[in-house]
């Protein structure tokens, strides 16, 4: 009987397991953008109202089982409108192109150059806007790029807003940053100040960058790499976001954002506004962060569209402005978290030495989109940039009374300081009021810089069969006000400070200006062109751009009226490249690229000392630089190896030097290294993701400089001994793992590891004039390993869609140098540096309507 039973059981699973596999049939396709026609890997495919579903591979391909009678699946990817397809049986439903869920975007990102990965030949890493949003947390805007190969990002001092990013050893004032399209590193630095854009988090919609040459046309300052960044447009869909956060240290975070979405009438408005305020890690680094962002698009026919883009971040933070020895440091009752540069002021907590910035620096677009036939577009882009703030500094005789030697990170013998070891504003306030005929001995300033930037950007494509063209006109205008002004006299009734137009004795009040008073205009004209052409199997481009640079100083204060304005100073930087890429088949292709690239110097090199006097030994600086690259992409895994080469040289270099002005010239340095970067996704739950990158970043040679006392007359000169010397402030040897798993249905958990190694502290030349002594490298930071972890739950609220997200950074608290200057000795004890976080938390929740 026994037997029997077991032998009809066994038929009924046979037969179950042979009507299942009846009642499904097989779905399959490929999913693509439908405007670039890029495979989407991680695309959604579901049955709706059933379990059944499965996401695209990395080549956009899927196949999906689904139950007998299924009527239709649901194919969706953020950044894209949801498309519905109907079913009947087992098909093959093609190429399946998804539309995006934002109006122009394409047309942006043409502007823009983001490029299709694997057709393109340069080395591209794309961020999306999911991730910023789980991966984030309450780090700063550019770390998001921390697990990516070659690039290594720091918070600096740690005030919000102060963060960094180097690519391949390189600064930002030589990596170019774009924001649609528009160039927005300083013009007179090349700098980049991510406070002034601390709202980019919240309006980003792909971050992307392009390491080495880049795809874009224009002629940037790019030694390192471009990095993209595309912002929001206006959603295709009506629609908003409510978001609420709340971190470490009192941080929080509220965020709205509201669509009307592509109405009849061809209008489309989104408008976000966020509020960020607390505190960050440090001591003495609190801050108050708004943000805000309007994009109002308007489809005038088939033809023409139109759109406004603002956004802007008002913000005021605390900083830490001075570096300190590990072992004042350890010293210290806040150990780490210790800030020298804030104090008492009033009774209240006082940002004031070094210690203070502020700042709001709106950018408005006005972007025409012109689709001249199906194969020809012309886009026009007028933007303009009023930036105005500034950061606070103390003058004065006596300003040693709130004062940080900035070569050794202690006090000075006269530094006042409370019982609790914060600056004494207070004390010094009434030690002020005591220089009755004198006025104020120490001071507040504002050091503060202003700037108006407009510019015209037009770019023209034309598609021949397989071969794109692409000319295009960039045109802009930089006006810089720099100025200090009294912000707070510290209990004294006045300050004196003279200068060529003004009386050593005029009693200066709150608001006037003092030390220096100077502008700085940059004219930059050039033009561009790209012939890219692409075929089943390979692609090739070409492109060139030419410009005029022009530089101006007006000085108020060191000169008499009729004689304060320069001459303008004419550079015309040029530069051209070339790159091929092959696919082998469907899985495997190799690209290579290679360029020159002769830059203007930067205004600080082209007036010496701050003044309106030429350096005659200003130089063009050239960069030669290759790359050779080879791709695999299969279903659930891809993967990239790029090596790469960078000549810098010529590289011009001016310091100031308590006093004295260094101008260094002719430094050249050689970055050359290995990028992979794997991503592996065995199932709908599991993504693996893995960096590793190593680069060796060198200077060449031994430099000689001169050192000018301040009415610019020549001390002497010197030789700095930096000859294989390793380049400072960047980890030359990272790598990362993220893995992120889907525990339980809507319930995603990611950690991520990071490993930093052979970071060298960064160097002043000219204080490696001593022969063999100083032809040492700088201090070696110790590597460091740390974790974060971060998980995502997706629900419903009535028929709200909702999610809760949480991230903690650092998980076990490790201890690390973040920064370092090196100091006379070349080893740890000498060394200055930045710690970086310890254990950082944030939590939120997200909801849709």
């Amino acid at each position: 009987m026994k037997n029997a039973m077991r032998s009809i059981l066994t038929m009924a699973a046979v037969l179950m397991l042979s009507v299942a596999a009846i009642a499904q049939t097989t779905v399959k396709g490929v999913v693509v953008d439908g405007d670039s026609g890029e495979s989407l890997p991680g695309a959604s495919i579901v049955v709706p109202g059933t379990t059944s579903g499965t996401v695209s591979g990395f080549d956009g391909s899927f196949a999906l089982q689904v139950p007998q009678g299924a009527s239709k699946v649901i194919v969706s990817f953020v950044g894209f409108l949801d498309k519905e397809i109907a079913l009947s049986g087992a098909q093959d439903l093609g190429t399946i192109k998804l539309e995006s869920d934002a109006v122009g975007l394409n047309e942006v990102s043409v502007m823009a150059s983001i490029v299709t990965d694997r057709q393109t030949p340069v080395s591209v890493s794309t961020i999306s806007t999911e991730l910023i949003e789980n991966k984030l947390g309450t780090q700063e805007f550019p770390e998001i790029l921390k697990s990516t190969p070659s690039i290594y990002t720091s918070k600096e001092g740690g005030g919000f807003g102060d963060a960094s990013v180097y690519v391949r050893g390189f600064d930002s004032n030589n990596v170019g940053v774009l924001i649609n399209g528009i160039p927005v590193n300083d013009m007179e630095s090349g700098k980049v100040y991510w406070s002034n854009w601390a709202g980019l988090s919240d309006v980003t919609r792909t971050m992307q960058v392009q390491r080495g040459l880049g795809a874009s046309k224009l002629g940037l300052s790019s030694v390192g790499g471009t990095i993209n960044v595309l912002l929001k447009s206006s959603d295709a869909k009506k629609g908003g976001v409510v978001k609420t956060s709340v971190a470490n240290d009192g941080r929080k975070k509220q965020l709205f954002s509201v669509s009307t979405g592509l109405m009849d009438n061809g209008w489309a408005v989104t408008l976000l506004g966020s509020h960020t305020y607390g505190s960050m890690w440090a001591k003495g680094t609190e801050f108050d962060a708004w943000a805000y962002y309007a994009n109002i698009s308007k489809k005038i026919n088939e033809k023409h569209s139109l759109a406004f883009m603002i956004t802007g971040a008002p913000q005021w933070h605390n900083q830490r402005g001075n570096k300190h020895t590990i072992q004042q440091y350890r010293d210290h009752k806040d150990e780490f978290k210790y800030n020298s540069d804030y104090g008492i002021r009033d009774g209240k907590e006082y940002g004031g030495a070094y210690g203070y910035n502020y700042y709001h620096k709106p950018q408005a677009q006005l972007n025409h989109y012109w689709n001249i036939d199906d194969k020809t577009n012309l886009t026009t882009s007028l933007y303009a940039s009023i930036g105005s703030g500034g950061g606070r500094r103390v003058d004065g005789a006596q300003k040693n009374w709130l004062g940080v030697n900035r070569y050794t990170g202690a006090d000075y013998d006269e530094t006042m300081r409370t019982g609790d070891g914060l600056l004494d504003f207070d004390g010094v306030a009434a030690r002020n009021a005591t220089y009755v005929a004198e006025g104020s001995q120490a001071i507040i300033g504002n050091s503060v810089n202003n700037h108006t930037w407009v510019g015209l950007l037009s770019t023209f494509t034309k598609d021949i069969d397989n071969l794109k063209l692409t000319a295009g006109f960039d045109g802009r205008y930089y006006k810089g006000e720099h100025y200090k002004e009294i912000d707070d006299l510290l209990g004294g009734a006045f300050f004196l400070d003279g200068h060529k137009n003004r009386d050593d004795y005029t009693k200066l009040k709150k608001g006037d200006k003092y030390s220096y008073y100077n502008d700085g205009e940059v004219l930059y004209t050039g033009v561009f062109g790209q012939g890219e052409y692409v075929a089943d199997d390979y692609s090739a481009f070409v492109s060139a751009a030419i410009s005029r640079k022009a530089y101006k100083r007006v000085d108020y204060f060191n000169y008499l009226p009729g004689e304060q304005e320069s001459d303008w100073e004419d550079f015309f930087p040029w530069n051209v490249k070339a790159g091929f890429n092959y696919k082998i088949n469907s899985v495997h292709n190799v690209f290579v690229n290679g360029g020159y690239v002769q830059r203007s110097p930067y205004f600080r090199n082209v007036f010496l000392n701050y003044t309106n006097e030429v350096n005659e030994d200003v130089k063009y600086e050239k960069i030669i630089t290759a790359e050779l690259g080879y791709g695999y992409t299969s279903t659930n895994f891809d993967a990239k190896v790029t090596a790469y080469w960078t000549n810098w040289i010529d590289k011009g270099l001016v310091m100031s030097l308590q006093g004295q002005t260094a101008n260094i010239t002719g430094l050249n340095q050689l970055h050359k290294g290995i990028e992979i970067e794997a991503t592996y996704k065995p199932s709908k739950k599991l993504t693996v993701k893995g960096m590793l990158s190593v680069g060796d970043w060198v200077y060449e040679d031994d430099v000689n400089f001169s050192l000018y006392d301040d009415n610019n007359v020549l001390i002497d000169e010197f030789n700095a001994y930096i000859k294989d010397v390793h380049v400072g402030n960047s980890a030359q040897l990272t790598g990362a793992l993220e893995i992120n798993y889907e525990v339980l249905p809507k319930l995603r958990v990611g950690i991520d590891y990071l490993y930093n190694g052979r970071h060298f502290a960064d160097f002043d030349p000219t204080n490696r004039t001593n022969g063999a002594e100083d032809r040492v490298d700088s201090w070696e930071m110790p590597d460091v390993s740390l974790v974060d972890m971060n998980f995502v739950y997706k629900f419903k609220i009535g028929n709200l869609d909702a999610s809760v997200n949480g991230k903690v950074n650092n998980l076990f608290n490790v201890e690390y140098v973040s920064k370092a200057d090196d100091g006379n000795q070349h080893n740890a004890a000498s060394a200055l540096v930045w710690y970086g976080y310890g254990t950082t938390w944030s939590t939120g929740l997200k909801v849709k309507f």
